[in-house]
Order: structure tokens, then C-alpha cells, then sequence
């Protein structure tokens, strides 16, 4: 421990108080976020609080999860949250506390419960304000491109998806063509485009293209793989859960894995087929020579030519084809509904000429491509933060050290 450390209770550190109850009714538009037990859960218009800001979940599945807000918020009562950081850097309290184990002081009995009277006198070891802030600035810089990175990825999807919809649920280039505008698109482009739309069972189409069904457009891979007949191997599982919790699959021992899986291999689609209300379509990150799998309530996607994968995503996460793929669920419980893999691939859907998904996959591609790169260094940059993280909140690690490290990583 470094000697510049001072041992105190974690009271003179930071001091807490439960947050404020907002009820839904209460809530009105605006842009100040709402820190909840999980972090934010909502927007309001109204500040309770200044930022930067600290909240720490206080009770059940939430109990010690802490969460950091940049700028003024509202904290709600399921949280409680520092209403005095005593001159110590906002942001290394929030990695101070995150690395603090809460376990040991719940107050609840049956329910995980935190409370502030339990963990005040709770004697704590914290450096100078300086190295408060040299720690701060380098585990904030990671945290500062992971979330750069989430930003870019989603910019560069929603470009992508947008584009779609104009080529293929809009019609723009066609509409524009055939009312005589400037359709936007460098002149090449703009030819493979038809200049008129004719009715289909789908409703208005562009001339020349089609109505057909999914499995013209995609194939199922149904490659199984039993990971507990490999127990040494390190699999990466695509799972629901590794979906749900930032779209990066697990690294995992065979032996672990207790169910027959599926294969991934690069370049395909996971689509969902276990609740479609919620939207779970994978474009995963997957090198050859990865051994890869997946939760059989996946469906494996291969695009068939001349549609790529930018085409087979965009499409699984249109408006249209959501609302379709709800249709076909079975079973009565809730929680377990299903699309069954063989209606899904007879949904109808409409083909382009094979020239404009060609040119579909040339201009979205690369940009998800690029988003799929940026999960992938966030990932990156996360595990190297996970690992600094407890060596310098607990002085085993100089800063120097950590800095250096991180540089080199960041370069």
C-alpha cells in the first residue's frame, strides 16, 4: 500500500443518502437522466441532484450496483447516491466504490438490502487527491472510448438500417425517379434502379423485383456441436444472456457447457427465434478458425448470394419483418413463446434485382463492419480496465505503471 494512503471511515469519504421517489406520472420530456437502480431508467426535466454524480443500487437483484453520471440527475429511491464527496474526485469514487464489496453489509434479511447507516463506519483506505484524479484519468480515458465506441456503433448501424429503408421499405431512389427527381445517388447507382412501381401481393413494388420468401434470401445452418464432448476447448458462446449484456459472447470451457450447441461460422446472422417481441438479431464477430457456438434458440443465417449480410441484418431488423416474426410465436406462457425456425423462413419478404443488393452490400457493409470492429476493441479496452481496475484502487499497481500500460494499449 502506498504511503500516501489514508485509512477512514468510508462516511468521511463519500456520504450517502437514499434517492428521490418519481412516480410516472410525474415524469415529463426533457433531457436529465434518471439513475435508478441499474443506472439510468428514464429522462426528466427536473435535476434532484448535481453531477457528476454517484449512485449505488440498493436492494434485490441491484443490491451494490454503482452507476456515474457526468452531468446533473435525478436519483431515484431504489438507489442510494453521494450527496457530499468531501473534495475526493467524482469519478475515482465512482471506481472506489464500484470496487467496494458490498456484500458483506447488507442490512435486509430474505432481500439484499443496502443501507447507508451500515456502511458509513466502515473503515476504508483511499490515496491523495492527486493520485485520486492520475487513477481517475486513466481508467476514465478506457471508460471514455468504450463509450466512444458504443456511439460510433450505433451511428454506423442506424446509418446502415436507414439505408435500407429507403432502398427497400421507402422506395426513395424509384419514387424520386418516377416523379422526375434527382434521386441522389451518383448516376451508376441510380440506373439500377427501376423508374415505376407495380402492385404485388405486398402492395406497391418497384418493377423488375419480387416477392419471395426468406429461405430464398437466407439459408439455416443447422451444424450442431456438443461441447461436453470437447471438455478442454475454449468455445466463444453466443448465448441469449451474452446478447442481453452488451452483445459479446463468453469465453467458456466445454465442461461447462451443458447443452447441445449450435456452430457459428463467420459471416452470419443470429436471429432469435425465443420471445420475437424482443429483438435479438446478431451480427456476430467471428474469425476463421474461431470455434464458435451458439444457444440453439438462435437461428444460424447464411446469406445467399447476391444478398450479403448487411442485407439479411438490416432486413431481420425492419419494422415490417419484426411485426411479421411476431406473428408466427407458439405456446402460452409469456416468457417462453417461440417462432418456429421452418415458418420463419416462409415469411414473404421483397427481393431486389440482384445489381441493387450487390449495391446494397457495398455501400452497408463496410459500415457495419466497422461497427462490429468497435464492439470488438470495446471489448477489448473493457477487460483491460476490469483488470487495472482493483490494482489501483487497492495501491497494488502505480500509476505510472498503470499509464504506460494503458498508452500502449490505446496507441
Amino acid at each position: 500500500m502506498a504511503g500516501e494512503w489514508q485509512r477512514m471511515p468510508l462516511g468521511d469519504f463519500v456520504t450517502l443518502q437514499r434517492g428521490h421517489d418519481l412516480p410516472d406520472e410525474r415524469r415529463r420530456p426533457g433531457h436529465v437522466p434518471i439513475l435508478g437502480s441499474f443506472g439510468i431508467t428514464g429522462w426528466h426535466d427536473e435535476a434532484k441532484a448535481p453531477g457528476p454524480g454517484v449512485t449505488v443500487g440498493r436492494s434485490g437483484a441491484s443490491f451494490g450496483v454503482v452507476s456515474y453520471s457526468a452531468c446533473d440527475y435525478w436519483p431515484l429511491n431504489t438507489a442510494l447516491y453521494v450527496i457530499d464527496f468531501h473534495g475526493n474526485d467524482e469519478r475515482f469514487a465512482y471506481y472506489f466504490l464500484k470496487q467496494f464489496d458490498f456484500r458483506g453489509y447488507n442490512s435486509g434479511s430474505a432481500q439484499p438490502s443496502l443501507n447507508r447507516n451500515f456502511i458509513h463506519p466502515v473503515s476504508v483506505e483511499v490515496p491523495s487527491k492527486d493520485e485520486q484524479r492520475a487513477i481517475a484519468n486513466i481508467l476514465g480515458t478506457l471508460d471514455d472510448k468504450i463509450e466512444l465506441n458504443r456511439r460510433m456503433s450505433e451511428t454506423l448501424e442506424a446509418m446502415a438500417r436507414a439505408l435500407f429503408k429507403s432502398w427497400f421499405v421507402d422506395f426513395d431512389p424509384v419514387r424520386a425517379q418516377a416523379e422526375g427527381r434527382d434521386p441522389g445517388l451518383p448516376q451508376p447507382l441510380a440506373d439500377l434502379f427501376p423508374a415505376r412501381l407495380v402492385d404485388s401481393e405486398l402492395g406497391e413494388i418497384p418493377e423488375g423485383w419480387e416477392v419471395g420468401t426468406l429461405s430464398e434470401v437466407v439459408e439455416q445452418l443447422r451444424d450442431g456441436e456438443n461441447p461436453l464432448e470437447s471438455l478442454d476447448a475454449v468455445f466463444r458462446h453466443f448465448s441469449i444472456p451474452a446478447f442481453d449484456d452488451g452483445q459479446w459472447p463468453k469465453q467458456e470451457l466445454g465442461e461447462s457447457i451443458k447443452s447441445l450447441k449450435s456452430r457459428v461460422p463467420p459471416g452470419v446472422v443470429l436471429l432469435s427465434k425465443l420471445n420475437p417481441e424482443i429483438e435479438r438479431v446478431w451480427l456476430v464477430d467471428v474469425e476463421p478458425g474461431d470455434r464458435a457456438i451458439c444457444s440453439t434458440e438462435f437461428v444460424v443465417l447464411v446469406p445467399r448470394a447476391p444478398h450479403g449480410r448487411s442485407f439479411v441484418y438490416c432486413l431481420a431488423r425492419s419494422p415490417l419483418f419484426r411485426q411479421e416474426l411476431k406473428g408466427l410465436v407458439t405456446g402460452t406462457s409469456k416468457s417462453h413463446q417461440r417462432a418456429q425456425a421452418s415458418s420463419l423462413l416462409g415469411l414473404s419478404i421483397i427481393q431486389p434485382s440482384p445489381a441493387v443488393a450487390r449495391a446494397f452490400t457495398q455501400q452497408a457493409e463496410p459500415m457495419l463492419a466497422r461497427a462490429v470492429a468497435c464492439r470488438r476493441e470495446s471489448q477489448i479496452l473493457a477487460a483491460i480496465r476490469d483488470v487495472l481496475l482493483p490494482k489501483l484502487i487497492a495501491g497494488e499497481l502505480q500509476v505510472n505503471d498503470a499509464t504506460t500500460f494503458a498508452e500502449s494499449v490505446m496507441s
